[in-house]
């Protein structure tokens, strides 16, 4: 139900836009969150936006350069990505959730990730 896209290779300081298509509708979401997944390290939180109302949350690692947004008609969420680093290297994951509440792991679908990866 969830097609994640627009990873993709790029220097330190650049930028990137990543989709996430969410088909069969979004009426039953809650939110939506980004993960990613570094290789040989757990997957962590990214940024997550209630579907309602739009609030967004961030991990301290990312805020301030990188954007949570939907597009309701298009039950399509972004992820916009400035001023990468090499430490944001990872297989980005996008992720949709029912119940209440963003800021957690458990989320009902996942996306098949797609890879960003920053180089120097």
């Amino acid at each position: 139900q969830l097609q994640a896209s627009g990873g993709g290779s790029v220097q330190v300081g650049g930028s990137l836009r990543l989709t996430c298509v969410a088909t069969g509708g979004t009426f039953s979401f809650y939110g939506m969150g980004w993960f990613r997944q570094a290789p040989g390290k757990e997957r962590e939180f990214v940024a997550a936006i209630v579907w309602s109302g739009g609030t967004t949350y961030y991990a301290n690692s990312v805020k301030g350069r990188f954007t949570v947004s939907r597009d309701n008609a298009k039950n399509t969420v972004y992820l916009q990505m400035n001023g990468l680093k090499l430490e944001d290297t990872a297989v980005y994951y996008c992720a949709a959730r029912r119940a209440v509440g963003v800021l957690t792991n458990d989320y009902d679908y996942w996306g098949q990730g797609t890879l960003v990866t920053v180089s120097s």
